[in-house]
Order: structure tokens, then sequence, then C-alpha cells
């Protein structure tokens, strides 16, 4: 615990539960990462992660079974070509998926979840699950915003 007066911590750091934690250390100086830096390599990572047609790509490939470029088409319902091929291309080349062509006439091209794929596309699932158990919580508070956002109280300022 820190103990004010103590003159065993130097400056930028402080003692906890009697042990010493830096708490200006950076990242950067020690081959680390760290996302909140504008040039973190991470950050593209999370921003691939975090689109609307990855996320659901990553779903809809999460049971391990392989899909075809039309198959993914029809499931996730409004995406266009275009978008879907530059998803997959940005998943395969982060190495969460593999892209299998098959020498038919015409070709068959298979998708499928790499095993870092499938350990992202865990964690999305589990967002997917929150969020179908909580749209009707998440539709009640936004109605309850719109309806405050369109009759501002008395005194508050627009």
């Amino acid at each position: 615990m820190f103990r004010p007066g103590n003159d065993s911590a130097e400056e930028g750091t402080c003692l906890i539960s009697r042990i010493l934690v830096d708490t200006g250390f950076d990242l950067r100086k020690h081959g680390g990462v760290d996302v909140f830096l504008r040039d973190c390599p991470t950050r593209a990572v999370l921003d691939l992660i975090a689109g609307k047609w990855t996320m659901l790509v990553l779903v809809a490939l999460e049971d391990g079974r392989p899909m075809r470029f039309a198959e993914l088409r029809r499931r996730l319902d409004g995406v266009t070509s275009k978008v879907l091929t530059q998803t997959l291309r940005a998943l395969e080349r982060e190495g969460l998926l593999t892209r299998s062509v098959y020498p038919t006439v015409p070709p068959r091209v298979e998708y499928r979840l790499t095993r870092m794929g499938r350990e992202v596309g865990g964690l999305v699932q589990s967002i997917t699950d929150w969020s179908q158990a909580n749209i009707a919580a998440v539709q009640a508070a936004r109605e309850e915003f719109d309806g405050r956002s369109q009759h501002p109280s008395p005194g508050s300022a627009s």
C-alpha cells in the first residue's frame, strides 16, 4: 500500500502492497506494442475485426465448416460481392482464414478459418450472443434516449 511520505518510491512510481510499480512504463522502449498509439500495428487488426462484415464472416465460418463465396454471400444478407471479396482478402492477409481453390470447371473456392480465426471467431460469437440476448434492452435504451432528445427538459442547452 502506498504510504505518503515514504521516500523509497521514485517519481513516476508508487508502492502497492510493497511491490514497486512503474506508472510510466513505456512499451515502445521495450519492443512491445501499445494499442493506444496511433502507429501501433494492432490497431489495423482491431479495425478489421471490429468491422460489421468481418464479424459476420467470422461467425458464419466459426463452426469450422468451409463455405463457398456464394454461400457466404447468401448467409450475409445485404453484403455486396465487392465488400465480401475485400473482407475475405483482408482476413486471409491477416492469417485468419484460408482460401482453397479446387481445379474444377468452374473452379471451386472454399473459405475456412485458421486456428487464429477460430479463436477470434469464438470471441466474436460471444459478442453476437450478448447482442442477441440484450437487443430488447438496447432498443428500450434507444427509445428512451430518443424520447429525451426530442423533448429537451426546460433549461437544458439544445
